[in-house]
């Protein structure tokens, strides 16, 4: 019974190994990995740079006052459309009291000096209707006492300007701020009893509204200086906003900034668009927008995905490897065109027909820049 055990057990050990070594035969003679393949398609290619932005009015217009004050009353409201000299607000006037004083004493000096050219005037007339003194002498007399009344004249009115804000001296004591074109009340961002500040040659001055024709739209946004000198005037822009999502609008270039500013280590550039937009479509100033340019675009050509590609170490030149057997293939050169960063099109190189090796990883790591077959 033993010695049958021990043959059996021999046995069993001599089949085991046989088995391994047919196992191992076969893992040798199966390849490490099946590559999968991809084919070459027709299909239209469109290269575009995507623009982030905002859209703005064309012209925005400023209102501001012609003198200094507090904001009595406020008649409009932001929103509404206006018409060139409609009354949007009206300022009181608080005069300056220095200046108040000196237009005051301006017009005590005029008055005397109306008074004394009177008296001299009212006494060589008599002379001169004696003929004791000559026709010039009067006409001298005659013209310093129409100076003097005209003085008194403007220095009163100076003093009403100062006192009310009008030369009429309007017991309402205030003046009206009107809008100055038509279009839409963007922005009011004063109230009523906030002091403002007259526009002048050293001071810009308070804004009390802003007022923009909404019809007139932009586009206004920055371009990379790595993407700027693709673009041309007149280029079609296509605008997508982020509030109106299901509406697309179209645009033409028509501004691109002579210069670039710094911005977080890059260069950008500004660009305009002119918007084309519907009576139904309600844009409203500053809403963020994408345009997209397209800078080159084929249709129906020889194209691959980007992901095959392989690049030659030594000279950069982009290949794939075809198919030309179970499992084989073969390093084909390319000459590329048009990419949309997915697909690209293929000039040259392989023809409709090629199937295409889907590298991975691992084949990076092996020495030589990638196996050209197996």
């Amino acid at each position: 019974m033993n010695k049958y055990v021990k043959y059996g057990l021999i046995g069993l050990v001599v089949l085991g190994i046989l088995w391994a070594v047919v196992y191992f035969l076969k893992k040798n003679s199966t390849p490490l990995e099946v590559y999968k393949t991809e084919e070459v398609s027709k299909r239209d290619i469109v290269n575009k740079v995507v623009v982030t932005g905002k859209v703005i009015p064309e012209d925005e217009i400023e209102i501001k006052p012609q003198i200094s004050g507090i904001i009595e009353k406020i008649y409009l409201e932001e929103g509404t459309h206006v018409n060139a000299g409609d009354l949007i607000a009206v300022i009181k006037v608080v005069p300056n009291e220095q200046s108040l004083n000196q237009a005051s004493g301006r017009v005590r000096n005029a008055e005397l000096a109306l008074n004394n050219a009177k008296i001299e005037f009212d006494r060589n007339k008599a002379l001169f209707d004696k003929g004791v003194i000559s026709s010039q002498d009067f006409n001298n007399l005659q013209l310093s006492y129409n100076q003097a009344e005209q003085e008194l004249k403007n220095s009163r009115a100076d003093y009403q300007i100062i006192r009310r804000g009008s030369a009429g001296g309007s017991s309402s004591a205030n003046t009206n701020i009107r809008a100055t074109v038509s279009g839409t009340l963007l922005e009011i961002p004063v109230e009523e009893g906030d002091q403002v500040i007259q526009s002048n040659n050293f001071n810009d001055g308070t804004t009390i509204a802003t007022i923009a024709d909404m019809s007139k739209m932009i586009f206004e946004g920055e371009v990379d200086e790595a993407e700027v000198g693709k673009l041309k005037v007149g280029m079609p822009l296509e605008i997508s906003m982020g509030a109106l999502e299901d509406e697309k609008f179209n645009a033409k270039l028509k501004f691109i900034a002579p210069k670039g500013v710094e911005e977080e280590g890059a260069v950008q550039f500004k660009i305009e668009g002119d918007l084309v937009v519907t009576d139904s479509t309600n844009v409203r100033a500053g809403y963020s927008a994408n345009a997209a340019i397209v800078l080159e675009e084929k249709k129906d050509v020889l194209s691959i995905k980007e992901a095959l590609l392989q690049f030659d170490k030594e000279t950069n030149n982009p290949y794939v490897e075809v198919e030309t057997g179970e499992n084989k293939f073969e390093k084909k050169e390319l000459v590329l065109g048009v990419s949309d960063g997915i697909d690209v099109e293929i000039i040259s190189g392989i023809d409709e027909n090629a199937k295409i090796k889907v590298w991975n990883r691992l084949e990076a790591k092996s020495e030589g820049g990638g196996p050209n077959g197996n």
